[in-house]
């Protein structure tokens, strides 16, 4: 959701939640529970302490997208030489998964936004996105471990259904007054042992609810124009006005963008955001009103961010692993999930496992007339939906990424794994994601789900048939009619208002 006017934001009730949100940190200790604080983890001074730039993009995945995205992060190493990774929320509707392997495989964590962009979702929305991208992506179900909610519309139900269905952490709720104001919201991630923080004018939320231990929440951190609470920027804050006037400008937008991350460098460096949908910075997209020179304002941001000392550009997964693990920027090197090891396989084989040079000539086309796609991992009868995230394969049958081989080693055309050493041993995880909440996890050929001898299921084999999300049978392929979404998206770029 678009904040033409940022007000909204303000409705996080930050004097609210003060008074009614109680964690002993003395029970809730890291790596697993944390109160919310503005105070660093670990007893770090914050003077010692990484000052984290998140970069997240938003909703479908396209060749677009991703050069949107790497024109601000392609030419940037962090301090231990690495490429910058970031989280990409990813939801369906005219994604390409083969683009979605790409950029996972390439460091960058693949996030669940629903299968169709939907506000307050249901949990076949949430599981049956988890689905889909596991078996049309190749993304093993423990690398998919956050959430944002569409809109950012969430309610207690919503995080209800993360715990269950074993997500690490939500990033939906705004953290709405400046870090400078001794009433900020601006916490540190923490769990929801005892309750959320934020948000707290949604019913349910807040005064200790909902309790959901190991959940995290990683807050979405505003910037703030000269009006200062009255004048916050979540996401996409280049297309908004600033300081109260009629129209967007790339010098005030600059200015409020450093002097937020200043209040935040110089105060306890709690992590600020660029929260992104590529969409409106892309000037590939067909009819973009992105501007050459609110890109160069972003990069400048970036740049001008970079020089300060122990500033990184991560993901969401990255920042959760130092807060859970956290320690002195000096020693950042000691965390493997801010390295950047290469694979080690035979280079020269093709095969399809989203590494580019590897892939180039196996991928599979998917010709829906709506929306055609990309994967390694076979052409579906019909479009994933929310009744059925992952129908049968249409021709010759591919294997999809197994529970005992990642992504990176895994060959879908001859189903055999490349990996033959320890070090790049891998065993992924089982959900309860499947119909009825039932144990699920990757592998198969998609359409009929399999029970597996531990009592867990997998997406394709022979079974007693598939009962779709919705409890009907499956049978022939109703036709997927798209293109009243398709209109809305294509109103939502030419306006200026696509959704969060």
């Amino acid at each position: 959701m678009r904040f033409s006017s940022t007000l909204a934001l303000l409705l996080a009730s930050p004097l609210l939640a003060l008074a009614q949100y109680s964690c002993d940190p003395n029970v809730c200790k890291l790596p697993d529970c944390a109160c919310a604080t503005t105070t660093p983890p670990g007893g770090l001074d914050p003077a010692q302490v990484p000052q984290f730039v998140v970069f997240t993009a938003d909703d479908a995945i396209q060749s677009y997208t991703i050069d949107a995205v790497n024109q601000f992060l392609a030419q940037r190493k962090n301090p231990n030489g690495c490429k910058p990774k970031m989280t990409y929320f990813a939801s369906l509707t005219y994604t390409n998964y083969s683009l979605i392997t790409d950029w996972y495989v390439a460091g960058n964590e693949i996030a669940d936004h629903t299968i169709t962009h939907m506000g307050s979702p249901t949990k076949e929305e949430v599981n049956g996105n988890l689905i889909a991208l596991n078996a049309l992506a190749g993304i093993p179900l423990s690398a998919l471990k956050g959430f944002r909610a569409p809109l950012l519309d969430f309610k207690a139900e919503t995080l209800q259904i993360l715990h269950k269905s074993q997500f690490l952490y939500d990033s939906s709720a705004s953290a709405s007054v400046p870090v400078t104001d001794p009433n900020t919201n601006a916490y540190w991630p923490y769990t929801l042992d005892n309750g959320i923080a934020n948000n707290c004018d949604t019913p349910g939320l807040c005064n200790g609810e909902p309790k959901l231990p190991g959940l995290w929440e990683i807050p979405m951190y505003a910037f703030f124009d000269n009006r200062g609470v009255v004048g916050p920027h979540l996401m996409d804050p280049w297309l908004d006005s600033a300081n109260g006037n009629n129209a967007p400008s790339d010098a005030a937008t600059l200015a409020f963008m450093q002097k937020t991350f200043t209040d935040h460098y110089n105060g306890k460096r709690q992590p600020i955001g660029l929260y992104t949908h590529p969409i409106h910075v892309s000037l590939s997209y067909p009819g973009t009103t992105a501007k050459k020179s609110t890109i160069d304002m972003i990069n400048s941001f970036l740049d001008w961010a970079q020089n300060h000392d122990n500033v990184w550009i991560v993901s969401n997964e990255q920042l959760l692993d130092w807060v859970r693990n956290p320690v002195p920027a000096s020693q950042m090197s000691s965390l493997a999930s801010f390295s950047c090891p290469a694979p080690a396989y035979d280079a020269s084989a093709k095969i399809c496992n989203g590494v580019p040079t590897s892939e180039d000539g196996t991928l599979a086309r998917c010709g829906f007339s709506d929306f055609p796609f990309f994967t390694c991992y076979g052409c579906p009868t019909a479009v994933p939906t929310v009744d059925d995230p992952n129908p049968a394969q249409s021709a010759q049958a591919r294997f999809r990424v197994p529970a005992n081989c990642s992504t990176t080693y895994w060959d879908p055309v001859e189903g055999k794994c490349l990996c033959n050493s320890p070090s790049c041993a891998f065993t992924d995880v089982a959900r309860p994601i499947g119909p009825n909440d039932a144990s699920y996890q990757g592998g198969g050929v998609g359409g009929d789900f399999k029970l597996l001898s531990d009592g867990s299921s997998t997406g394709g084999g022979s079974g007693s048939g598939y009962a779709p999300f919705n409890g009907a049978q499956r049978g022939a392929p109703e036709a997927v009619v798209l293109w009243p979404i398709l209109l809305v998206f294509l109103a939502a770029a030419v306006f200026g208002a696509v959704a969060v």
